[in-house]
C-alpha cells in the first residue's frame, strides 16, 4: 500500500485531540509462530471508491503541499482538489482515477446553508 507523502504528519501527540490512524502490516524477519487461531483470509485489493464523472459534494479538510484542496471519502481516500480552500464546502466531479488518489475538479461551490 502506498500512502501519499502530504498525508504523513509525524510529531507529538496532544490531549484532547482526535487523530486518525493507520494501521499498516509489516514484513517480519523472524519466523511466524503458530497460533489456536484460524488463519486470516488473504486480503484482496480494494477498488478506489470513486469513478471517473461521478460528482460528489465534499468538504476541504486540508490543503496540501502544492496548495491544491485535500478530501477523503470511504475508506479514507485521497481526492485532491486545485483551486479550492480548506473548510470549503463544494460540488466535484472526479476526473482521473488511481489505486491510492483520485483528483476531481470543482462543479460547484456550496454554501453551507443548503
Amino acid at each position: 500500500m502506498e500512502v501519499p507523502e502530504q498525508e504523513l504528519h509525524l510529531g507529538d501527540l496532544e490531549a484532547d485531540e482526535t487523530y486518525r490512524v493507520a494501521v499498516l502490516p509489516s514484513p517480519t524477519t523472524s519466523e511466524p509462530t503458530t497460533t489456536d487461531t484460524d488463519p486470516q483470509p488473504q486480503q484482496t485489493s480494494q477498488t478506489p471508491p470513486v469513478e471517473e464523472g461521478e460528482q460528489r459534494t465534499v468538504e476541504i479538510e486540508d490543503i496540501g503541499d502544492q496548495g491544491d484542496g485535500i478530501t477523503r471519502v470511504e475508506r479514507g481516500f485521497v481526492v485532491i482538489v486545485p483551486d479550492t480552500k480548506q473548510s470549503e464546502r463544494v460540488t466535484i466531479e472526479i476526473t482521473d482515477v488511481h489505486e491510492n488518489v483520485a483528483f476531481a475538479e470543482v462543479v460547484d461551490r456550496v454554501s453551507y446553508y443548503e
